[in-house]
């Protein structure tokens, strides 16, 4: 069954979760400034080692200072271990000084083990002269690093008020330097110096995992954006554009070049430039709907509402603009509306027909017995297309709320089945030549009879009513295992071919001169549709050329997946 079309709520719910997105996404990137000016201020404490770059380039920084370590301290190699807290372990993180990097990675043990799970539970640093013999160091890695004596110190992030007085202490893992050089050992004044080289680390590897996890929240949300229906513009105090998705640059015509340019030379639409800037200076603003050229030539309608952004502090970041395509929705809006004036002259039409026969029979009783059975006659025809019409509205209507029209699947005899539909509708115009082309004899089909004689006459009684300058229209019946094709050929109207892949849509109606005086609702195709494809797990398309006639096909399984299908219909 075919995907409905967006509800105003729908358009409503999409809003707020785009406006909470972008705010997340503007404080990511407000955050990420922050660090960076942070930054700074971790460079100053940590100057005595060596001027540390911006945030961007910690991770180098954090190698130098690393290195700074081992030249200082006269070491042979230098290892940081990090707490996981999952796993309760410490685990050796790069960068290193002295030890491969296959080998770092082998570096993991459990915190409660060992000089270095002493160090960080107790936060006090230690100094081992041989590795080998002291019984602190059973469960430290240090046989693999080929660790002779050495100095650790735990890693500790201070957090500080505003008058610089620690508020807040955690130990996130431990500072290794191991092997004095020269066959010294270490001392304690390696040991102050370590621990004043520790804060500056633990600082630095801090700042530089909330960076990543930052940079990687930022990246969630902005896939997250760019997934969206919805065109998001975010612009920033300035006018500048902080951020377009995918679906926004299609609506533009631009490339990621478009991020850094001017809004107005992006958003040449005035109102739509007007609406963002009046969120922007706080003025409260109702969305509007406009219509945009979004490739050239296809116009689509869209409404386009704005909200500020503002960080959690309540700084007035930007703003963005959000552009749900409706054109969809209006169509179906339109086209509703043309359904409404079409139901009700359809359900009039016969009305008018058996009131007035009605009427005429109950004023006058002495009409001959041939006259009654005429009026009687179209008043029963007319009483079976109020049936038909009900019958279509009320399947229609179960379609749409995905009820399941309940098939009873059997052997049907489908040559059988088409004779009867090509008698009946021959009945009903003596304008037309109806033909059945069907071979003598084929194989059962499994479906539900009821349906398929529904399939054919709607197609066979919508050839008729497209052809109303009369002519052949063609039943034609095919095995082609697996399946067998049926085919409705007419000489009418013609579809034309810019309608041709929406005739099956519901509510669709082809308006043109030819066909002004022709009625019917639209939803005759759409439930044809359904049942052959949801119904029979089979195909229909159509084929047509305007002033020419159109052909139909249905493509049904000769042998019918009945599990499925009744799966499928539950």
């Amino acid at each position: 069954m075919e995907e409905r079309g967006k509800t105003p709520e729908d358009v409503s719910a999409l809003q707020r979760q785009i406006e909470q997105l972008t705010q997340k996404l503007s404080e990511a990137e407000a955050t990420i400034d922050d660090l960076n000016k942070k930054s700074q201020g971790s460079a100053r404490a940590a100057s005595e080692v060596e001027e540390i770059a911006p945030i961007s380039e910690l991770d180098s920084t954090l190698r130098r200072l690393v290195q700074r370590i081992a030249m200082i301290l006269q070491a042979d190699k230098v290892l940081m271990m990090f707490y996981d807290r999952e796993a309760g372990e410490l685990m050796g993180i790069p960068p290193a000084f002295g030890i491969d990097e296959d080998i770092l990675g082998m570096v993991r043990m459990r915190a409660t083990q060992g000089v270095s799970g002493e160090v960080f539970r107790e936060g006090r640093p230690t100094i081992f002269h041989d590795a080998v013999e002291d019984e602190r160091t059973v469960g430290d890695p240090f046989a693999i690093l080929h660790v002779q004596n050495g100095v650790t110190v735990p890693l500790v992030i201070e957090k500080r008020d505003e008058e610089n007085r620690v508020i807040d202490r955690t130990t996130i893992g431990v500072l290794h330097a191991f092997n004095k050089r020269h066959g010294e050992d270490f001392n304690d004044e390696d040991v102050r110096l370590l621990e004043r080289m520790a804060k500056s680390a633990a600082s630095i590897i801090s700042n530089l995992r909330l960076y990543q996890e930052i940079v990687e929240e930022k990246e969630e949300l902005l896939h997250t954006l760019e997934s969206l229906s919805a065109g998001i513009v975010l612009v920033n105090t300035d006018r500048r554009v902080m951020q377009m998705n995918a679906s926004a640059r299609t609506i533009f015509n631009v490339g990621m070049e478009a991020i850094g340019s001017e809004l107005i030379s992006i958003v040449k639409d005035q109102s739509v430039s007007d609406l963002i800037g009046s969120g922007l200076e706080g003025r409260d603003s109702e969305p509007i709907e406009i219509a945009l050229t979004t490739d050239g030539r296809q116009e689509r309608v869209f409404q386009v509402q704005t909200a500020q952004v503002k960080s959690e502090e309540g700084r007035l970041i930007g703003a963005v603009g959000i552009f749900n395509d409706v054109t969809e929705l209006k169509n179906i809006e339109r086209m509703k509306s043309a359904f409404v004036a079409t139901v009700s002259h359809e359900l009039r039409t016969p009305l008018t027909a058996i009131k007035g026969f009605i009427s005429t029979l109950l004023m006058d009783d002495t009409f001959p017995e041939e006259d009654r059975r005429e009026f009687y006659t179209i008043i029963d025809h007319e009483c079976d297309r109020l049936t038909r019409l009900i019958n279509d509205l009320l399947n229609i209507a179960r379609i749409e709320a995905g009820e399941s029209l309940k098939p009873t699947y059997e052997a049907v005899d489908l040559i059988q089945l088409a004779r009867k539909v090509v008698l009946i509708q021959r009945q009903g115009t003596a304008k037309h030549e109806i033909v059945l082309e069907a071979p003598e004899s084929m194989p059962e089909i499994i479906g539900d009879s009821d349906k398929i004689d529904q399939i054919l006459t709607n197609l066979v009684g919508n050839a008729v009513k497209y052809s109303p300058g009369g002519g052949k229209v063609t039943v034609k019946i095919e095995v082609k295992d697996p399946d067998v094709i049926i085919s409705i050929s007419d000489q009418g109207i013609g579809i034309p071919k810019d309608h041709l892949p929406k005739v099956f849509e519901r509510f669709h109606r082809v308006h043109t001169e030819d066909n002004r005086k022709i009625y019917g609702t639209g939803l005759g195709l759409f439930l044809v549709k359904h049942l052959v494809e949801q119904i029979h797990l089979g195909k229909v398309w159509a084929e047509s050329e305007l002033g020419e006639g159109s052909t139909f096909f249905v493509q049904l399984p000769l042998k019918l997946d009945v599990a499925k299908a009744e799966d499928m219909n539950k």
